[in-house]
């Protein structure tokens, strides 16, 4: 079976090609350029498709897909609300993911970003490259003995539990199925958690229930002087309510490693571009603030999960066996 992969950089041609010896039945065709309804057209034989995040799969390009005879839609990633599932099951269309790679390597990021804008790392590494030694406007916060509140308890999510609670931290959440194996986690209600934790780590999924789930109503209900880390989907975060929280310094820090201009900007290098009217450039304007492009799964041990996950998916398919990673 012939797969072209698409939105491939070169640390994914990498790590698809280092196990590739072991799939000899695959043959992976490698397109830089992201899926969408343009170079869905380039499809040429193949009967998969393997596509990431910010890939456009949408009714349109399924359409198109169906049209160019792909069978099957690899998602080398855990998050599908990008994917119209429906459409391709009506033309019968497999759609599978990874449904995990390495939760620890996102809530490590996740608590990277908590401890950098908590300790002002951003700042103090700028300054002390100019040979300034001041410790004028570093001044952080501690963690231990405070409370860490996290939205959404998955495999993601409990990571970070426990991180925090390695950190001394007292730990609640909200979650629609509490889990019995966290017993050092108290369950809340979304409000309490927002009114009470001095850390607010968002580690939900992106549906229409939690879309904008943070707004100006929410961020008016967290503490003063709260951190909020999004490692999560962007979509959680209502941008201009955030925009206006920070304005009024409602936060101690924000972390995003994701956010809901990204689709353009992830995995691209925009250096040389004037962004005029970017929301992102206005959220990088903030002294308090650390964006970074939606890294956080972006370890070695990661990429090969996703590697191996994605062509045991493939295999799985050619042999019609069931899996616990297909969408529909």
């Amino acid at each position: 079976m012939k797969i072209t992969f698409f939105g491939a950089k070169s640390y994914d041609r990498e790590s698809f090609n280092r196990i590739s010896g072991q799939y000899p039945q695959l043959e992976m065709e490698f397109r830089e350029a992201e899926l969408s309804p343009e170079t869905a057209y380039y499809i040429e034989n193949s009967e998969a498709v393997c596509a990431f995040v910010s890939a456009d799969l949408g009714t349109k390009v399924i359409h198109i897909l169906h049209e160019r005879g792909v069978k099957l839609i690899l998602m080398r990633c855990a998050g599908y609300n990008n994917v119209d599932l429906d459409t391709a099951s009506e033309f019968g269309i497999k759609v599978m993911r990874v449904p995990e790679y390495s939760p620890e390597a996102v809530a490590e990021h996740a608590m990277a970003l908590a401890l950098a804008v908590s300790r002002r790392l951003h700042k103090a590494y700028f300054k002390v490259k100019e040979n300034n030694y001041s410790l004028n406007g570093l001044e952080g916060k501690n963690f231990y003995g405070k409370t860490a509140g996290i939205v959404g308890t998955g495999k993601i999510g409990a990571a970070m539990a426990r991180i925090c609670r390695g950190f001394g931290m007292k730990v609640i959440a909200c979650d629609t199925y509490p889990r019995k194996d966290l017993d050092f986690i108290e369950y809340v209600e979304l409000d309490e958690l927002l009114a009470t934790s001095n850390l607010v780590s968002l580690h939900c999924p992106l549906t229409a229930d939690t879309y904008h789930m943070i707004d100006i109503e929410a961020i008016k209900k967290m503490r003063n002087n709260v951190v909020l880390i999004n490692t999560s989907r962007g979509g959680l975060i209502k941008t201009e309510d955030l925009i206006a929280g920070i304005r009024e310094e409602k936060f101690f820090g924000v972390g995003l490693d994701v956010y809901e201009e990204e689709t353009c900007n992830v995995f691209e290098n925009h250096e040389d571009d004037i962004m005029m009217h970017s929301t992102t450039a206005r959220l990088l304007s903030f002294p308090n603030v650390i964006i970074t492009s939606h890294q956080a799964f972006f370890t070695e041990e990661a990429l090969s999960a996703i590697s191996e996950t994605t062509l045991n998916n493939a295999m799985a398919y050619l042999k019609g066996e069931n899996t616990d990673t297909e969408l529909n």
